[in-house]
Parts: structure tokens; sequence; C-alpha cells
């Protein structure tokens, strides 16, 4: 559904935050200055002792310096009532008594219909709660007493039984009321493609209520009983209710624990869910029935910054956090990753607490590494590095890691972490391959910054050049201020450029936290105008504005056109972009020069010279004056490699290999 612009304003000005928060919170009067809208408390997401929780009732935000919890009385909502955005914008409409705008009849319509699926579904898990009493599921009973489930834990997790027959669920609800056509659409029934009567899908199986995050059953999971069932573990189909691919074993209680009772913790399956709930670890999770997805992993991060995903020790294991890992390497940003738990002697969750008792799983959470560490040892795990071409395969598998880290600043760090563990590894090397040795590597940040030797004196070719000058980057830091200039004075492109100025890597630690102020208002709804952009950045964007060639742009004019700037926005990526990519081309040319004597590299220079004189005529969507004497040096520079051949000087210099 959506809202009418400045609908959530309007609430938000009608709602006080200070009265939202106090129903949950007890304020500390002595630290509080009501007067001025200062409250403070005990925060309510994290035990703790001291008032660090702040709510601002006048700018209407909430901020904890314990946790870093933050956001508005909706955000309020949603967090401590597990409630969707649309309900606590609904609850606190129906609070401020402003009424809500008129919804879509289709969207009422399909609204309607999941609350009958839901109902459907609550009656089939009282259904089968009662069958697990029966004399049929005697063996069920047993298989849970042999696991260590005690009755509270049964009647905690509402586990079931489905007996071994074909009809038994169907003729019970069509029995009570529920249309036959409800039954199947909940997934609780199928029917045959001959038309015959429709079937249960559960027979012969423990079952497992699947909740989404409001607490609402949507889903089962069945364990089968039978040795030779087609499948030991069997999940609910796609229904208007349920998509496995969305949805978390144990999502709202897990959301309401994180960050109280401990981090995240994301198991493999229900029983491992259960083991660590019962430990004391209420905040577990786990996917249904399939590898974790790509919405799982956002979901995960909802509900923490730094999820542990705790892993069987075994190979299987271990190739499953590898796969979480990859999938999660394009989307991890600054306090945003994941941690990895691997547990001893292929033991998983369930089986570690039953021998060591809640004390080794908390030993083995603490021990938790980071996710770069579970790469680099998955890189280097069976490798023996006695050549210098298995120690280049290793950097080219490296790089290919760091290429997929869509966070410029968090790729650099990436990069330092395997560089050390690089230098760690080979410290016994003797050659190039010891600790600061210049690494020859490209410009996916690995090989730069700490532990390279101090560069020696430019090549003949290069002397002059803007590579060697040391101010090659000056016109660039002019047009990153212009970028950023033009965003804060049009915050309407915002939506339209996010992903460009994502990828930009800015030279300049000011213009590093101007991006970051412009992200963070691009995820904002509604989003900020630039005045209030302009309070949040202060002197910083002063100072940039005051800039010559800033103060002077037409695209900064009051009566620029929109198209005109959208234009000029674009163009000005688009050469920083250019630009960048052919420098970091002629970086990776000149390193080679050092260990390459051969064709090969004749052939990519003249290539890169080629490319880069086509640049010169605007092969590249650039004019001549964008690139201007940068373009000039750089391909002078490639000229003079190509026509000097200083690697054959060199290899004469060095006489015979």
């Amino acid at each position: 559904m959506s809202l009418p612009p400045g609908f959530l304003d309007e609430l938000r000005n009608r709602v006080s935050i200070a009265q939202v928060v106090g129903r949950a919170v007890t304020w500390d009067l002595r630290k509080s200055n009501q007067g001025k809208g200062d409250f403070w408390a005990p925060c309510p997401f994290h035990h703790e002792k001291n008032a660090s929780f702040h709510v601002d009732d006048r700018k209407g935000f909430y901020y904890c310096f314990g946790c870093q919890a933050k956001g508005d009385a909706l955000t309020f909502l949603q967090e401590t009532q597990n409630l969707s955005f649309m309900e606590s914008v609904e609850a606190l409409a129906r609070e401020a008594g402003l009424p809500m705008p008129e919804r879509d009849p289709g969207a009422q319509a399909r609204d309607d219909k999941r609350g009958s699926l839901v109902e459907v579904m609550e009656k089939a898990v009282r259904f089968y709660r009662m069958q697990l009493m029966g004399s049929q599921a005697a063996e069920a009973r047993a298989y849970l007493d042999r696991r260590g489930l005690s009755e509270a834990q049964r009647e905690r997790w509402e586990i079931g039984f489905a007996p071994d027959q074909r009809q038994v669920l169907f003729h019970h609800l069509t029995q009570s009321g529920v249309k036959p056509e409800a039954i199947i659409e909940a997934g609780l029934c199928a029917k045959p493609g001959d038309g015959g009567a429709p079937f249960d899908r559960f027979r012969g199986r423990i079952m497992f209520p699947i909740r989404d995050a409001r607490g609402r059953a949507i889903a089962f999971g069945g364990r089968a009983m039978a040795e030779n069932a087609r499948a030991k573990y069997l999940n609910s189909p796609e229904t208007p209710l349920f998509d496995k691919g969305r949805n978390l074993f144990n999502m709202g209680p897990a959301r309401a624990a994180a960050g109280k009772t401990g981090p995240l913790i994301v198991a493999e399956g229900y029983m491992d869910v259960i083991a660590l709930v019962g430990a004391g670890f209420e905040s577990a999770v786990a996917p249904l029935g399939t590898a974790v997805t790509e919405d799982q992993l956002r979901l995960i991060w909802r509900l923490h910054d730094e999820p542990i995903i705790a892993l069987d020790g075994d190979a299987a294991g271990l190739r499953a956090g590898l796969r979480v890992a990859n999938l999660a390497l394009p989307l991890i940003s600054a306090g945003q990753s994941l941690r990895f738990a691997l547990l001893p002697g292929g033991q998983d969750p369930d089986d570690l607490i039953k021998s060591g008792g809640p004390g080794a799983m908390k030993a083995v959470i603490d021990k938790a590494v980071p996710m770069a560490k579970l790469l680099w040892e998955a890189e280097i795990q069976g490798h023996i590095f006695d050549s210098p071409e298995r120690r280049a395969a290793l950097d080219q598998r490296l790089r290919a890691l760091l290429a997929r880290i869509t966070d410029a600043h968090l790729r650099e760090h990436y990069s330092e972490e395997f560089r050390q563990q690089r230098r760690t590894l080979f410290a016994d090397k003797a050659g190039p391959f010891q600790p600061g040795f210049r690494q020859p590597y490209g410009s996916g940040g690995y090989g730069k910054g700490k532990g390279k030797a101090p560069p020696g004196l430019p090549l003949p070719g290069t002397r002059g050049s803007v590579l060697a000058g040391g101010n090659e980057g000056a016109d660039e830091e002019l047009r990153e201020a212009l970028i950023l200039a033009v965003l804060f004075a049009h915050p309407a492109l915002l939506v339209e450029f996010d992903d460009r100025l994502v990828e930009l890597d800015f030279r300049r630690d000011e213009h590093r936290a101007l991006q970051t102020i412009l992200l963070r208002a691009a995820q904002e709804e509604p989003q900020p105008d630039a005045d209030t952009l302009a309070a949040r950045a202060g002197t910083t964007l002063s100072d940039l504005r005051a800039q010559p060639h800033v103060s002077i742009a037409p695209m900064l004019r009051s009566q620029a056109e929109p198209d005109f700037v959208r234009r000029c926005l674009a163009e000005d990526f688009q050469i920083l972009r250019s630009r960048r990519a052919l420098r970091r081309e002629l970086a990776e040319l000149t390193a080679d020069v050092d260990r390459i004597a051969d064709e090969t590299l004749t052939y990519r220079l003249g290539d890169a010279s080629a490319r880069m004189d086509r640049a010169g005529r605007g092969d590249l969507g650039e004019s001549a004056t964008d690139l201007g004497e940068d373009r000039a040096s750089l391909s002078a520079q490639l000229q003079s490699m190509l026509d000097s051949q200083i690697w054959l000087k060199k290899k004469r210099r060095d006489g015979p290999t």
C-alpha cells in the first residue's frame, strides 16, 4: 500500500515519540530534562543498568549509545512489537486519531484471503498437536524422548504428528467447515492430476509449525518417521502465505531476543534451533529446507548486523559455510557482515549441547571467525605454494574475491587482511615473497598500502608523467567535489544516481563523509530536501561549495534545467569511471615491467595506448577537454614504453636468467 506525500510527516508530528517509547521503558528522571524533550532510560534492546538510551522528543528519534539502536517511533514499534512497517503505521495512526488512506480494493481482498488461510493453518496446528497424544504417535513420542525434548519444549514449539493416513487432515478440516479449495491453497493437501480426491501432504511425520515474524502459522516442516521415506524433511510448498526463501524458522522470537541474550545464531535445522533456544541462546534461526538465500540474508541482517553462522564440523558444513560467504560477499558493508563458528568433531549444535552443555556451545560461539578468515582458509586449504606459479594462482583467486566486494572502502580492508595473511604464510620464503616486498598487483585494492617497499626512481619513460608526478588526482578531486555539490543541491537525483555514488571511491576523507550522508538519505522515505541535507553536512559542505570551481558551476544555479543537471552529472560520473579504469590498467602494466619480458607486454601496452588514443577522440563518451593533460601524459608514457622497450633494456642490465 502506498501512502500519500506528507502522511508520515503528519503522523510523526502528531505523536510524541517519548509517549510511544515511555510505555516500554522507565525514564531516568535525574538524567532526563523533560522540559526540553530530552529523555534517558536503560535500553530496551539490550540488558544494561545505566541509562544510555536517549530519546529526543522534539526531533523525534532515539539512539542507544550502548548497542547503537536508532530510529523513530515507527522503527521502535517495528523492533519491539515485531510489526511490519505498515502495521506500525496503522498502530500509530490509531493512536494519533489520524485516518489511514483508503486502501486498494484488490489489496484488501488479498489481505482478507491471507487472513482466512492463516485460520486454516491454525486449525491444522491444533489438529496435529492432538494427534501427537494418540496411539499412532507412540513411535514419534519415543523419537522425541530420545532427542531429549521435554514436554515443555514440545508445548513451546507446538510440535505435532501427522498420522500415516491419506485423508485424515482433509476430512477433519472439511467437517469443521473449511472449503477444500482453501485447504489446498494453504498447502496442507494436494489434488492429484487425474482429478481424484485431495490427499494430505504430510503423512507419518513429526510436525513443526513455521510462523512468520508476527507469529502467524504460515507453513509446516515434517520429519519422516519411516527410514525409507522419499525425503527425511518435507516443507510446505509455496503458497500465498509461505515463501521459504523469504522466511526463517523462529524469526519472530529471535528478532525480539537479538542483542539481549547474545548474537543471532543461524543454524541448519529445526532441532538445532530448538536445542539452542533450550540452552539459553534464544536468538537462533534456521533456513527452511534450502540453502540460505539472498532474501534470507537480508532478513538475517535486519535482525542483527553480524550474525554467526553455526556450521556442522565436517566437510559438508564447511562447504555450506563457503556457499553462504560467497553469497554474502557482494552484499557486505561496513558494520554488516557474518561470522562463522565451526563445531568440533562433526557435531551439530544439538549434539554439542547434549554432550558438553551450554558452556561448550558458548565457547564455540565466542571463537567464531570473521568472514575474511573463512575465505582465506578456503583458498589455502589443501594447496602447496612451492612455486611462483602456485603463488600467482593464489593471488589471482584472492583478486577475484576482492572484485566481488562492492563497498570500495571495505574492499581495501579485506585487501589489507589478505595481505597480512599472505605475509604470514610466506614469512619463511626467500626473495620476492618476503614481507614488505612490493607486489605487482592490479588496482583491485590488493597490493596497496602498508607493507609495500618504498618505490624506486621513476623509469625513463615515466619521468614527468602524472603517475610519477604525485598530483595526478587533483582534477579527479575537483570533479568529485562537483558531483557531491550537485547531489546535495538536487537530492531528487539520488534515486537515479545512488548506485553510481556507491561505486565511487572518493579520495578525500571529507568527500567520503559527504558520500555517506547522501547514501543514507537515498534510503529514507520521504527523501530529505536540500536544506535538511545541508544541515546534516554542516561546514564540510559549506567548505566544499566555497571552492571556486564549484561555486561557479552552472548546474548549481537556481535556473538550471533538471535535464541539463542530470546530463552533466551522468557525464561526470562516466568521466571519473573511465579515467580511473585507464589509470588502473596503466598501473598494472607498469608493475608488469618488473616481471614480464616478452611480446605479451608489448601487445598489452600497444592495446592500452590505442584505447587511450580513442579516449582522446571521444570514443569513451568524453571530450578531449575532459581528460586534458592527464590523457596526453598517460598516452605519452605508454608510447615511450613502446618505443624504448624498456623491459628489454632491463633484461640486458640484469643479465641472462
